[in-house]
């Protein structure tokens, strides 16, 4: 009985032991998720609201939110449906637009890094080539569309390149930043150490530039996704910005208010995206 008593007790402990410990913490955990989620889901629903009242009125030109679910309801619940050519569910335009995207972004990137790199070093470099691109990255994204398809004849290639040329600019403008930025005290202990230029590049460059750098990436991708959008409205194929076009040849404004949602939730997770590559390399860069 007396061993029972000391178990239970021991019991006790235990639970109070957990209750003194991982409440308060839940409780902080959800508070905290709490501040995080209820702002921008309340302005949703107050924007929600507000958009079917006013396009619920008569002779409203644009559909409530309830309409364009309801017109939308088979895009919705089946994104993956392929009836030959054209004839495809939003993830398929979507994708393809991504690889599109994903081939220019990474073109932009290698050159950005490269050509900033470079202007960044040598000041003899700077002088000539930092006056043409800040010429050239005025030039808008479809202005150069014509050009391209003059040059590669065909659309994945031209609308690859207009991507690129699209989001190189801020990629090469911040990592030239971060690289003239590097305080001079780490170049002359750098000298000291007599690092090779491999050594250099990984345990000084990269861990000063890495913010530049990616704030070029991300503004570059932000690009790369509205200049294909674009593009896609002009050359066709398969792409979301041909979906949306074509559902505006056809007057199917629920469809194309659809793809719009569609394209800001992918910018958006591209751009977290590029954050979170940006967090890790930061992160090793400083170890």
């Amino acid at each position: 009985m007396k061993m029972e008593t000391i178990d239970k007790a021991a019991l006790d402990l235990t639970s109070a032991g957990w209750r003194v410990t991982l409440l308060p913490k839940l409780a902080a955990g959800a508070k905290h998720a709490a501040a995080r989620i209820l702002p921008p889901v309340l302005f949703l629903a107050l924007l929600l609201g507000i958009w079917e009242i006013a396009c619920s009125a008569p002779g409203a030109t644009l559909p409530p939110p309830s309409k364009v679910v309801q017109e939308t309801w088979g895009l919705i619940i089946d994104p993956f449906f392929d009836k030959g050519n054209l004839d495809k569910g939003l993830f398929w335009h979507i994708f393809s637009s991504l690889k599109r995207v994903a081939i220019g972004f990474s073109l932009a990137a290698v050159v950005g890094i490269a050509l900033g790199v470079l202007i960044g070093q040598s000041t003899l470099a700077f002088r000539g080539l930092d006056p043409i691109f800040q010429v050239l990255r005025t030039v808008p994204p479809l202005a150069w569309l014509p050009l391209s398809l003059a040059a590669f004849r065909h659309a994945d290639p031209s609308a690859i390149f207009v991507i690129a040329i699209t989001a190189v600019w801020p990629i090469i403008l911040n990592t030239a930043v971060g690289i003239r930025n590097i305080p001079e005290d780490y170049r002359n202990v750098s000298r000291v150490l007599r690092l090779n230029g491999f050594e250099y590049f990984f345990k000084v460059m990269l861990p000063a530039t890495v913010p530049f750098m990616f704030t070029g990436l991300k503004i570059g991708i932000g690009l790369s996704w509205l200049a294909i959008v674009a593009a896609e409205m002009l050359i066709g194929g398969v792409g979301i910005g041909f979906f949306i076009w074509d559902a505006w040849n056809s007057s199917l404004i629920s469809e194309i208010i659809l793809a719009l949602i569609y394209v800001g939730l992918v910018g958006f997770m591209l751009d977290r995206l590029i954050s979170f590559i940006g967090s890790r390399v930061g992160g090793y860069a400083q170890q």
